[in-house]
């Protein structure tokens, strides 16, 4: 994922030199945007072996993004290596001293490491002047469509409903018995769709996006890699770590990815915004929707 910040610069320049590169240039391009830090400690062919390419592709592939070569190319990504990583002691003695606790205490060191990693991992690669500009742009739309299938129905319908408390105009998509393609065929450049998956990516997501570029509606894309369809799609990315030692994977950094850009969106509301999920909580409590807390 985005491990590196030296880097950073050089990821963008493959992510907006995408649609340019040969098939080829494109699978040496996705290995590097999903492996980042593996460049700065790998020659040639070991990055074209791991991408499944020829050495010379990747070379072609670094002459794309303005590099002279190979070794210029990676050049950023040691630089990255020399700054170092933060160090986490604390963290690290708490998950030894959970490791040990009984037959069970490897999985919840496990899990517990991988949620944090994927948070670090997420946050560290998305700035705030990119939440800020995807939070005006849904903020300035005229209706916000919010399109997660599988387990990101419930991560979409989430971010809906909390929205929704101060806000109108926020849809979660599909509608049941509808299709992401038939919600979306009214919508033009004033509206926003927020699309969610994760690899396997699902075809309904990708052909919304397809949909929404021709129909010019603005696209804020959250995936598991910058080579992903959705991310390569999008007006404003955002990538999250989904790793995990589950099956399934982690749904933890995409719910924070979401909490935090209504957070943004809500700082670049009006002040109304505020007044109205207040009166939206006093009325539910009025219709005694909340347990009272005795006095």
């Amino acid at each position: 994922m985005n491990e590196t910040n030296v880097s950073d610069s050089v990821l963008a320049r493959l992510s907006d030199e995408w649609e340019a590169l040969t098939p080829e240039a494109q699978k040496a391009a996705r290995y590097v945007l999903e492996n980042p830090r593996d460049v700065g400690v790998s020659t040639v062919r070991e990055i074209a072996e791991a991408a499944n390419v020829k050495p010379n592709t990747v070379v072609r592939m670094a002459r794309q993004v303005g590099f002279d070569g190979y070794d210029d190319f990676r050049e950023p990504f040691r630089d990255a290596i020399r700054q170092g990583a933060v160090s986490f002691p604390d963290r690290a003695r708490w998950l030894q001293d959970i490791r040990k606790s009984g037959d069970l205490g490897g999985l919840y060191a496990d899990m517990a490491g991988a949620a944090i990693r994927n948070l670090e991992d997420t946050f560290g690669g998305i700035t705030g002047a990119q939440l800020r500009e995807a939070a005006e742009a849904i903020w300035s739309s005229r209706n916000v469509y919010t399109l997660g299938v599988g387990v990101n129905n419930a991560n979409a319908r989430n971010f809906t409903y909390l929205a929704s408390t101060g806000m109108k105009a926020f849809h979660a998509i599909p509608r049941p018995g509808s299709t992401p393609v038939d919600d979306l065929a009214w919508a033009d450049g004033r509206d926003v769709l927020i699309a969610i998956t994760c690899k396997p990516y699902r075809t309904e997501v990708v052909d919304a996006i397809k949909i929404a570029r021709e129909q010019g509606i603005k696209v804020v894309g959250i995936s598991d890699s910058p080579a992903s369809p959705i991310i390569l799609g999008s007006d404003h990315g955002f990538v999250v770590a989904s790793d995990t030692p589950q099956f399934f994977p982690s749904s933890v950094s995409t719910i924070a990815v979401l909490e935090t850009l209504l957070s943004f969106v809500i700082a670049s509301a009006s002040e109304e915004i505020v007044d109205r999920v207040e009166k939206f909580h006093q009325r539910r409590h009025q219709l005694g929707l909340y347990t009272e807390e005795p006095e």
